[in-house]
């Protein structure tokens, strides 16, 4: 059952942008992803200091068995291990970079989803390299089915695919699950994820499988480290 903490979705506007708030602590956040919505802050705008919430009209999630593997990436997932929950504060602070084009992640944003990780609610994703360099990875918002996927960094220089690598481990994390499915949220599909196989639905059709999510079991992490040759079992 979705909890209606920003009112009935019928009667939100029909933009991605659906309210504002100066408001912005750990338990408006679990509201706002149980009700389909997720924060993110107005930096670019004139109302710098309040937090945007978002539901996009178009959601982009992508399907477990749509994930996409190519030999391009089989090839650079060879070179990689991935963790589970092993360097979580490194992976938020390497996504949260000032230098990365459209940077939204503040000191507030960070101080919240620390938190939420702390309560088990957030995990990370890690992509290691040979040397056991940090050259990628991911964090989103796990409750019960649903992975909310908030933001990945990859190293430039370093970390060819790494990104890209966490992402599988994350899908092969969630088709671990008992009962093998899970809502995979990546709010809007960028350049990068379409090519994984990420797709957009409506908002409609989204609220209604967070509903079904939210009324399954919680994933089981594995925190096993993994060779990236896991990737070989998917190609396209």
């Amino acid at each position: 059952m979705i909890l209606r903490a920003f009112g009935p979705s019928g009667q939100w506007p029909d933009q991605d942008l659906i309210a504002f708030s100066d408001e912005f602590d750990a338990s408006i956040v679990l509201a706002a992803y149980c009700s389909g919505v997720f924060p993110m802050p107005l930096h670019e705008s004139g109302f710098d200091g309040q937090m945007g919430w978002w539901s996009p009209v178009r959601r982009g999630v992508l399907d477990l068995d749509d994930l996409r593997v190519t030999r391009s990436l089989r090839k650079s997932g060879r070179r990689y291990t991935t963790t589970i929950d092993q360097a979580f504060e490194e992976v938020l602070l390497r996504c949260a970079d000032p230098s990365r084009p459209g940077g939204w992640i503040d000191a507030e944003v960070r101080r919240v989803y620390t938190e939420l990780y702390g309560r088990g609610l957030v995990h990370s994703v890690e992509t290691w390299d040979a040397r056991g360099r940090l050259v990628g990875g991911l964090y989103g918002v796990s409750l019960r089915g649903l992975f909310a996927g908030e933001s990945m960094f990859h190293d430039p220089e370093l970390g060819r695919d790494a990104s890209k690598v966490a992402l599988g481990r994350l899908v092969n994390e969630l088709r671990s699950r008992l009962d093998g499915e899970a809502l995979l949220d990546v709010q809007w599909v960028t350049e990068h994820l379409a090519s994984m196989g990420a797709s957009e639905i409506s908002r409609d059709d989204y609220l209604a499988r967070l509903g079904t999510a939210l009324d399954a079991p919680d994933t089981a992490w594995s925190r096993m480290r993994r060779p990236g040759d896991w990737l070989l079992d998917r190609t396209a």
